[in-house]
């Protein structure tokens, strides 16, 4: 089986990143990984789609030190692929990390796995649905019951108002961006400086106001879901809890939160079972979902990480259970010849 994964750059993956962990269990069960960047690609005259990619020779890693080492290094293999070959393409670049002078490479995954899908390639998640997805607004499609309440506007006044009805108690946060990025807290006692809160936030954009839920004071759990269904492996649910620390609200590891291990209740599982339709919908394999209490606080449809923080708590290898998945998919694509819708695939 032959593997693409799109990044935003090569140069900067990270030996913990959950790409890394994919693409080296994909090499261990003797597949072949290619990792590209989202500036790596090129319709060529042919109307065949190409990529500067890189994968590595050795057969076997233990660690993705090493790997990824090998990956980038003198020992790594340097090709000009034709992605219209591969048998999966794996979209994992995240646009909020490309904003400003990179905008342009914010799609570039979407746009060419739409062109590799025309030859039957399997693209996950399907780029169709990823478009659907490329800020915030994406969540608002999914039902009531599972979110926070929510304004979402650049109109000062109406963020005012907002937290008064609220009883002054809102968290605000822009439309684009991730990991914890100008996202504030708001209190009562802060409403006299809510102005230039805003005023950060509005920057980048439209502003997200929203409920606060008391229960993000125990920070939030990443539940990951494949296949339209929680993450099952092994008997152990593919899931981290991200804590707080001090005064600061956010847990997101990249803001100083801290890991601990989860339980998956029957009301995260209820949670994941009434999103499970919109996310077959529009063919998301691969998801993060982020629960504080009995809401969603967010769904990463574009590089949700964080597999090998499940990994260590709970002593399974949830890599191998996604590249499993990859590879019934591609046998089964064999049966149809490479001709099956790839929004269906996705979840199969």
């Amino acid at each position: 089986m032959r593997i693409g994964f799109v990044v935003n750059d090569v140069e900067t993956e990270q030996p913990g990143y959950t790409t890394t962990r994919l693409a080296m269990a994909a090499r261990n069960r003797g597949h072949e990984p290619w990792v590209m960047g989202a500036g790596d690609f090129a319709y060529d005259p042919d109307e065949s789609i190409h990529a500067r990619a890189r994968t590595v020779a050795k057969e076997k890693y233990k660690s993705t030190e090493v790997f990824l080492r090998d990956l980038l290094g003198k020992q790594g293999v340097k090709k000009r692929i034709t992605v219209d070959d591969l048998d999966v393409l794996l979209l994992r670049s995240d646009p909020s990390d490309d904003t400003g002078m990179r905008a342009w490479a914010q799609s570039a995954g979407i746009i060419f796995g739409r062109m590799a899908m025309r030859r039957g390639v399997i693209v996950l998640n399907d780029p169709n649905g990823l478009a659907k997805a490329t800020n915030k607004m994406y969540f608002q499609y999914f039902p009531e019951e599972v979110r926070p309440r929510t304004l979402i506007t650049r109109d000062r006044d109406e963020v005012k108002k907002f937290a008064t009805d609220e009883g002054g108690n809102i968290v605000l946060k822009p439309l684009q961006g991730s990991g914890g990025q100008s996202v504030f807290l708001v209190r009562q006692d802060d409403l006299s400086n809510l102005n230039q809160m805003i005023d950060a936030v509005s920057r980048d954009g439209y502003v997200i106001a929203q409920e606060y839920l008391p229960d993000a004071h125990e920070g939030d759990v990443r539940l990951f879901m494949m296949n339209g269904m929680p993450l099952r492996h092994r008997g152990k649910y593919a899931a981290f809890r991200r804590v707080r620390t001090g005064s600061d609200m956010r847990s997101n590891i990249h803001a100083g939160g801290k890991l601990r291990q989860a339980v998956v209740d029957e009301g995260m599982l209820h949670l994941a079972e009434m999103v499970r339709p919109k996310l077959v919908q529009d063919g998301m394999f691969l998801v993060g979902l982020d629960i504080v209490g009995d809401k969603l606080m967010e769904i990463n449809v574009f590089s949700p990480g964080g597999l090998g923080s499940a990994q260590k708590f709970e002593g399974v290898n949830f890599n191998h259970a996604v590249i499993e998945a990859l590879e019934r998919k591609v046998e089964y694509m064999s049966y149809y010849r490479r001709n099956f819708d790839n929004v269906d695939m996705a979840t199969l």
